[in-house]
Protein backbone atom coordinates (compact mmCIF):
# COMPACT_ATOMS: atom_id res chain seq x y z
CA UNK A 1 0.00 0.00 0.00
CA UNK A 2 1.64 3.22 -1.23
CA UNK A 3 0.96 6.20 0.92
CA UNK A 4 -1.53 7.60 -1.51
CA UNK A 5 -3.66 4.82 -1.09
CA UNK A 6 -3.15 5.08 2.85
CA UNK A 7 -4.25 8.82 2.75
CA UNK A 8 -6.97 7.97 0.26
CA UNK A 9 -8.46 5.25 2.89
CA UNK A 10 -7.80 7.88 5.81
CA UNK A 11 -9.01 11.02 4.91
CA UNK A 12 -13.06 10.08 5.20
CA UNK A 13 -12.31 9.24 8.46
CA UNK A 14 -9.98 12.38 9.44
CA UNK A 15 -13.19 14.45 8.07
CA UNK A 16 -15.13 12.66 10.86
CA UNK A 17 -12.77 12.97 13.82
CA UNK A 18 -12.18 16.56 12.89
CA UNK A 19 -16.07 17.43 13.45
CA UNK A 20 -15.91 15.30 16.69
CA UNK A 21 -13.02 17.85 17.49
CA UNK A 22 -15.46 20.79 18.00
CA UNK A 23 -16.16 19.50 21.43
CA UNK A 24 -12.92 21.31 22.29
CA UNK A 25 -13.94 24.81 21.39
CA UNK A 26 -17.65 24.84 22.09
CA UNK A 27 -20.02 22.86 24.38
CA UNK A 28 -23.49 23.76 22.68
CA UNK A 29 -25.24 22.05 20.43
CA UNK A 30 -25.44 22.94 16.49
CA UNK A 31 -28.25 25.41 16.18
CA UNK A 32 -31.32 24.17 14.03
CA UNK A 33 -30.19 26.34 11.04
CA UNK A 34 -26.44 25.23 11.03
CA UNK A 35 -27.61 21.51 11.43
CA UNK A 36 -30.01 21.80 8.30
CA UNK A 37 -27.34 23.90 5.95
CA UNK A 38 -25.06 20.80 7.42
CA UNK A 39 -26.74 18.05 6.36
CA UNK A 40 -28.08 19.23 3.19
CA UNK A 41 -24.33 20.21 2.13
CA UNK A 42 -23.65 16.54 3.03
CA UNK A 43 -26.52 15.44 0.59
CA UNK A 44 -25.38 17.66 -1.96
CA UNK A 45 -22.18 16.12 -2.04
CA UNK A 46 -23.04 12.38 -1.62
CA UNK A 47 -25.28 12.66 -4.47
CA UNK A 48 -22.78 14.82 -6.89
CA UNK A 49 -19.66 12.30 -5.91
CA UNK A 50 -22.61 9.22 -6.81
CA UNK A 51 -22.99 10.70 -10.37
CA UNK A 52 -19.68 12.45 -11.46
CA UNK A 53 -17.01 9.73 -9.30
CA UNK A 54 -19.24 6.26 -9.57
CA UNK A 55 -22.09 5.86 -11.94
CA UNK A 56 -20.18 8.03 -15.30
CA UNK A 57 -17.22 6.02 -14.29
CA UNK A 58 -19.09 2.96 -14.39
CA UNK A 59 -20.58 3.65 -17.77
CA UNK A 60 -17.70 4.74 -18.94
CA UNK A 61 -16.21 1.45 -18.17
CA UNK A 62 -19.17 -0.48 -20.23
CA UNK A 63 -19.23 1.98 -23.36
CA UNK A 64 -18.53 -1.26 -25.48
CA UNK A 65 -22.01 -2.44 -25.00
CA UNK A 66 -23.16 0.39 -26.92
CA UNK A 67 -26.50 1.68 -25.77
CA UNK A 68 -26.70 -0.88 -23.14
CA UNK A 69 -24.13 0.74 -21.48
CA UNK A 70 -26.33 1.65 -18.56
CA UNK A 71 -27.30 -1.58 -17.63
CA UNK A 72 -24.34 -2.58 -15.15
CA UNK A 73 -24.29 0.83 -13.36
CA UNK A 74 -28.29 0.42 -13.06
CA UNK A 75 -28.39 -2.81 -11.72
CA UNK A 76 -25.22 -2.34 -9.55
CA UNK A 77 -27.01 0.65 -8.61
CA UNK A 78 -30.61 -1.13 -7.53
CA UNK A 79 -28.48 -3.58 -5.90
CA UNK A 80 -26.66 -1.26 -3.73
CA UNK A 81 -29.93 0.49 -2.84
CA UNK A 82 -31.71 -2.58 -1.69
CA UNK A 83 -28.13 -3.69 0.19
CA UNK A 84 -28.91 -0.42 2.40
CA UNK A 85 -32.45 -1.04 2.91
CA UNK A 86 -31.07 -4.21 4.63
CA UNK A 87 -28.47 -3.00 6.84
CA UNK A 88 -31.33 -0.13 7.48
CA UNK A 89 -33.90 -2.73 8.95
CA UNK A 90 -31.63 -5.39 10.52
CA UNK A 91 -28.74 -3.03 12.51
CA UNK A 92 -30.12 -1.19 15.29
CA UNK A 93 -29.80 2.60 15.51
CA UNK A 94 -31.78 5.84 16.07
CA UNK A 95 -31.92 9.24 14.22
CA UNK A 96 -31.42 12.56 15.00
CA UNK A 97 -34.75 13.98 16.37
CA UNK A 98 -36.49 10.82 16.27
CA UNK A 99 -37.18 9.03 19.85
CA UNK A 100 -38.47 5.57 18.13
CA UNK A 101 -35.56 3.39 17.29
CA UNK A 102 -34.66 1.57 13.70
CA UNK A 103 -34.00 -2.06 12.71
CA UNK A 104 -33.74 -5.12 15.10
CA UNK A 105 -34.56 -4.56 19.31
CA UNK A 106 -31.93 -4.32 21.49
CA UNK A 107 -31.08 -2.79 24.71
CA UNK A 108 -28.58 -0.23 23.53
CA UNK A 109 -28.40 3.25 24.49
CA UNK A 110 -29.75 6.45 23.44
CA UNK A 111 -25.84 7.70 22.66
CA UNK A 112 -24.64 4.07 20.85
CA UNK A 113 -27.96 3.86 19.08
CA UNK A 114 -27.37 7.49 17.25
CA UNK A 115 -23.48 6.24 16.67
CA UNK A 116 -25.00 3.57 15.03
CA UNK A 117 -26.88 5.38 12.68
CA UNK A 118 -23.74 7.25 11.44
CA UNK A 119 -21.99 4.40 10.77
CA UNK A 120 -24.79 2.92 8.88
CA UNK A 121 -24.22 5.97 6.51
CA UNK A 122 -20.37 5.00 6.66
CA UNK A 123 -20.51 2.39 5.04
CA UNK A 124 -20.90 2.89 1.40
CA UNK A 125 -18.83 6.02 1.14
CA UNK A 126 -16.16 3.36 2.35
CA UNK A 127 -16.63 0.84 -0.10
CA UNK A 128 -17.61 3.80 -2.57
CA UNK A 129 -13.53 5.23 -2.10
CA UNK A 130 -12.19 1.34 -1.54
CA UNK A 131 -14.13 0.06 -5.19
CA UNK A 132 -12.28 3.32 -6.19
CA UNK A 133 -8.63 2.22 -5.46
CA UNK A 134 -9.48 -1.34 -6.32
CA UNK A 135 -9.96 0.00 -9.90
CA UNK A 136 -6.76 1.44 -10.11
CA UNK A 137 -4.62 -1.39 -8.18
CA UNK A 138 -6.23 -3.43 -11.00
CA UNK A 139 -4.96 -0.79 -13.74
CA UNK A 140 -8.50 0.19 -14.76
CA UNK A 141 -8.20 3.24 -17.16
CA UNK A 142 -11.38 4.57 -16.50
CA UNK A 143 -10.66 4.99 -12.38
CA UNK A 144 -7.81 7.28 -11.48
CA UNK A 145 -6.00 7.84 -8.39
CA UNK A 146 -7.02 12.13 -9.24
CA UNK A 147 -10.15 10.81 -8.87
CA UNK A 148 -10.46 8.11 -6.19
CA UNK A 149 -8.55 11.26 -3.90
CA UNK A 150 -11.34 13.66 -4.76
CA UNK A 151 -14.15 11.05 -3.41
CA UNK A 152 -12.38 10.91 -0.75
CA UNK A 153 -11.40 14.58 -0.20
CA UNK A 154 -15.09 15.07 -1.24
CA UNK A 155 -16.97 12.77 1.42
CA UNK A 156 -13.99 13.60 4.18
CA UNK A 157 -15.92 17.35 3.42
CA UNK A 158 -19.31 16.22 4.23
CA UNK A 159 -17.75 13.59 7.43
CA UNK A 160 -16.82 16.78 8.89
CA UNK A 161 -20.79 18.06 10.09
CA UNK A 162 -21.28 13.90 10.85
CA UNK A 163 -18.76 13.96 13.66
CA UNK A 164 -20.26 17.43 15.14
CA UNK A 165 -23.48 16.31 14.94
CA UNK A 166 -22.90 12.89 16.94
CA UNK A 167 -20.52 14.51 19.26
CA UNK A 168 -21.45 17.90 20.11
CA UNK A 169 -24.86 16.62 21.83
CA UNK A 170 -23.27 14.64 23.84
CA UNK A 171 -21.30 16.91 25.00
CA UNK A 172 -24.30 19.03 26.11
CA UNK A 173 -25.78 16.67 27.79
CA UNK A 174 -22.64 16.45 30.34
CA UNK A 175 -20.48 13.65 28.81
CA UNK A 176 -17.10 14.59 29.05
CA UNK A 177 -14.96 16.13 26.67
CA UNK A 178 -12.63 13.15 25.81
CA UNK A 179 -16.00 10.55 25.35
CA UNK A 180 -17.93 12.56 23.42
CA UNK A 181 -15.41 13.09 20.98
CA UNK A 182 -14.45 9.34 20.67
CA UNK A 183 -17.74 8.55 20.21
CA UNK A 184 -18.24 11.45 17.32
CA UNK A 185 -14.48 9.92 15.72
CA UNK A 186 -15.25 6.41 15.86
CA UNK A 187 -18.38 6.59 14.24
CA UNK A 188 -16.12 7.14 11.32
CA UNK A 189 -14.45 4.34 11.39
CA UNK A 190 -16.19 1.80 9.86
CA UNK A 191 -14.87 3.68 6.28
CA UNK A 192 -11.58 2.88 6.38
CA UNK A 193 -12.38 -0.77 7.54
CA UNK A 194 -15.19 -1.05 4.39
CA UNK A 195 -12.46 0.50 1.97
CA UNK A 196 -9.85 -1.91 2.84
CA UNK A 197 -12.39 -4.87 2.98
CA UNK A 198 -13.50 -3.41 -0.10
CA UNK A 199 -9.50 -3.59 -1.67
CA UNK A 200 -8.82 -6.98 -0.26
CA UNK A 201 -11.85 -7.93 -2.40
CA UNK A 202 -10.09 -7.00 -5.50
CA UNK A 203 -8.93 -9.64 -7.35
CA UNK A 204 -12.93 -11.13 -7.04
CA UNK A 205 -14.60 -7.56 -7.70
CA UNK A 206 -12.27 -7.11 -10.79
CA UNK A 207 -14.64 -8.20 -13.32
CA UNK A 208 -17.77 -6.50 -12.00
CA UNK A 209 -16.28 -2.82 -11.60
CA UNK A 210 -18.91 -1.11 -13.45
CA UNK A 211 -21.85 -2.80 -10.87
CA UNK A 212 -19.00 -2.51 -7.90
CA UNK A 213 -19.08 1.30 -8.62
CA UNK A 214 -22.97 1.65 -9.36
CA UNK A 215 -23.53 -0.60 -5.94
CA UNK A 216 -21.47 2.11 -3.96
CA UNK A 217 -23.57 4.78 -5.89
CA UNK A 218 -26.56 3.08 -5.12
CA UNK A 219 -25.77 2.92 -1.16
CA UNK A 220 -24.62 6.58 -0.96
CA UNK A 221 -27.99 7.59 -2.65
CA UNK A 222 -30.07 5.67 -0.10
CA UNK A 223 -28.68 7.14 3.03
CA UNK A 224 -29.67 10.63 1.24
CA UNK A 225 -32.92 10.03 0.27
CA UNK A 226 -34.03 8.35 3.28
CA UNK A 227 -32.15 10.20 6.04
CA UNK A 228 -30.03 13.13 5.46
CA UNK A 229 -32.71 15.17 2.77
CA UNK A 230 -35.75 14.69 5.26
CA UNK A 231 -33.91 15.60 7.96
CA UNK A 232 -33.21 18.83 6.41
CA UNK A 233 -36.20 19.15 5.26
CA UNK A 234 -38.37 18.83 8.38
CA UNK A 235 -40.04 21.54 10.16
CA UNK A 236 -38.99 25.32 9.90
CA UNK A 237 -35.56 26.91 7.79
CA UNK A 238 -36.28 23.70 5.15
CA UNK A 239 -34.64 26.36 2.52
CA UNK A 240 -31.63 26.36 4.32
CA UNK A 241 -31.23 22.65 3.41
CA UNK A 242 -31.93 23.41 0.20
CA UNK A 243 -29.05 25.82 0.01
CA UNK A 244 -27.12 23.34 2.04
CA UNK A 245 -27.51 20.50 -1.01
CA UNK A 246 -26.80 23.23 -3.40
CA UNK A 247 -23.65 24.21 -2.72
CA UNK A 248 -22.60 20.83 -1.46
CA UNK A 249 -23.26 19.60 -5.18
CA UNK A 250 -21.62 22.75 -6.53
CA UNK A 251 -18.52 22.13 -4.27
CA UNK A 252 -18.62 18.13 -5.43
CA UNK A 253 -18.91 19.17 -8.73
CA UNK A 254 -15.88 21.52 -9.20
CA UNK A 255 -13.43 19.23 -7.06
CA UNK A 256 -14.12 16.04 -9.40
CA UNK A 257 -14.00 17.55 -12.90
CA UNK A 258 -11.40 19.85 -11.63
CA UNK A 259 -9.03 17.76 -9.98
CA UNK A 260 -9.41 14.46 -11.52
Amino acid sequence: MNIWTFVGIMLPFLGTALGGACVYVTRGELSQRVNKALLGFASGVMVAASVWSLLIPAMDHSAHLGKLAFMPAAGGFLLGMAFLLLLDKFIPHLHMDCDEPEGLRCQLGKSTMMMLAVTLHNIPEGMAVGVMLAGIGAGNAVTTLAGALTLSLGIAIQNFPEGAIISLPLRSRGMDRHRAFAMGALSGIVEPIAAIVTMLLATWLSPFLPVTLAFAAGAMIYVVVEELIPESASGAHSNIGTIGFALGFALMMTLDVALA
